[in-house]
């Protein structure tokens, strides 16, 4: 019998009134782990008032005061750092040391909000009138809540509850059906971190959860992040009820490869970009665009595609693991099928990958199509998985063209020896994020993860100055005391 996983409400560890269950499945095994609760309106509305009571308390707390369970959760999430990320690996399917980056970047969050004493000062003129002062102030929302998806249950709740909670408000987590368990193990350690009871909850859930939570009229905020499609629902759904929302959507990340880009350096962090984390991250390259004829490396970054290890994610020689469900791998081997049926020529072939002994898992080894139309379905369509399409440019116009016309902006790299070229890519890509000879550029903790066009939808992204402000909101006060002089 599978374990039934327990929300966290009101500082007590509960069952979910919620009579549906859904099976949380091994994706190098397909076995069933663990059994997550569908959790109903009503649990939804129990954990949202307990924040409302505890927001109370918890808001007036001296701000210096509010980050010690912080200072202490990190020293917690860094003696359990191996521990949460083997837990991520099996949930997950991704490598160890995929994880354990994972954890890392988690904790960079934590550590920065532990600053929130400066992060959240205010600003004051003094006399802008005879005798009158005036000052802004950030004060806390009050019950806030992230949906967060199944590809990093680790970090992406780490993105948004230390600042939630370090400005003031209380915090309630919706994770993945799919990836729950990394956040019962978070929660425990939240819990022995000291945090007051309704600080910080957990409700598990599937959609009509997350519908119940943005729903809720004390739930004032909603961070989410998920496909463009989910992502302008949440948007949409919760501003016309006017809720805050931060709500990050897909992407279909380009790399520029120029003719003077380091060879042995472009190959290796490529393929780390493409097939890591088995495709499945937000700033995972997934378009490669070939300025000029450059088929040594082409041939290079074939190779090391067809030789990477496809397996379980807990085997310290896997390079790469599997992706989440059967139904993620077919959809994925569906997409290479259409492209190919398109006229794209398939330099490697991962379809029908099989690892011994895990006949039950979800595996799909690394893909890479040349010849991808850039007008077609596979240049514009995110595919989620280790599928790379190469595509040829011109120059450096064409390729910016090419970078451009597409309605995602989460990333954009360019591979070069030349800064000029570097410089006016940085300047001209339309992407929140850039990279320069670099393939996964993920912000540091203290900068906002920054998506734009159909990548997000809001103004404030998570993480840094913006999650500070996206968690508060300004007052104003003119003050005079006594007569002029």
């Amino acid at each position: 019998m599978s374990d039934v996983l327990r929300n966290y409400v009101a500082g007590k560890w509960t069952d979910a009134t919620g009579t549906d269950f859904l099976p949380v499945r091994s994706p190098a095994t397909g076995e069933t782990i663990a059994l997550v609760p569908c959790s109903s309106p009503t649990d939804v509305g129990v954990a949202a008032r307990a924040g409302e009571v505890a927001f109370r308390e918890w808001s007036r707390v001296p701000c210096v005061e509010r980050v010690e369970p912080l200072f202490r959760l990190k020293g917690l999430l860094e003696s359990a750092a191996d521990d949460l990320a083997r837990s991520v690996t099996v949930e997950c399917g991704k490598t160890l040391s995929e994880s354990l980056g994972e954890v890392r970047r988690g904790i960079e969050n934590v550590a920065n909000a532990c600053g929130m004493p400066s992060l959240m000062q205010g600003t004051v003129s003094e006399d802008i009138a005879r005798g009158i002062d005036e000052f802004m102030i950030r004060q806390p929302l009050g019950v806030v809540a992230a949906i967060t998806p199944f590809n990093f249950p680790a970090m992406i709740p780490l993105w948004f509850l230390p600042y939630a909670v370090a400005t003031g408000n209380c915090f309630l987590l919706k994770p993945s059906e799919r990836t729950p368990m990394a956040s019962q193990r978070l929660m425990a350690l939240i819990v022995d971190a000291g945090f007051p009871p309704g600080a910080v909850q957990l409700v598990n859930g599937d959609r009509r959860t997350a519908e119940a939570i943005v729903d809720h009229p004390a739930v004032r905020a909603v961070s989410f992040v998920g496909t463009t499609a989910v992502a302008k629902a949440v948007y949409s759904r919760a501003t016309s009820l006017g809720k805050r929302a931060q709500c990050q959507g897909g992407a279909k990340n380009p790399a520029v490869i120029m003719p003077d880009a380091d060879p042995s350096l472009t190959v290796r962090n490529l393929a780390d970009s493409a097939f890591g984390c088995a495709g499945q991250r937000c700033l995972a390259v997934s378009v490669a665009v070939v300025v000029d004829e450059n088929n040594a490396m082409v041939d290079a970054l074939a190779e090391v595609a067809s030789t990477r290890r496809v397996g379980n994610g807990l085997d310290p020689d896997t390079e790469m693991g599997p992706v989440i469900t059967d139904e993620s791998r077919r959809r994925i081997e569906a997409s290479v099928e259409r492209a190919l049926a398109d006229g794209a020529k398939p330099l490697v072939d991962g379809r029908g990958c099989r690892v011994p002994d895990h006949e039950g898992g979800f595996f799909t080894a690394p893909t890479i199509l040349s010849d991808v139309a850039t007008d077609g379905d596979l240049a514009r369509t995110e595919v989620f998985g280790p599928v790379l399409a190469l595509m040829r440019a011109g120059g450096l116009d064409d390729a910016i063209r090419i970078v451009n016309g597409r309605r995602y902006g989460n990333q954009a790299s360019i591979y070069t020896s030349d800064g000029a070229a570097a410089r006016r890519f940085r300047v001209e890509a339309s992407a929140g994020n850039i990279g320069v000879n670099v393939g996964v550029a993920a912000p540091m903790a203290f900068f906002p993860f920054s998506g734009w066009n159909d990548s997000f939808m809001g103004d404030l992204h998570g993480q840094g100055a913006h999650a500070v402000e996206f968690y508060t909101q300004t007052k104003v006060v003119v003050e005079r005391w006594g007569a002029p002089r």
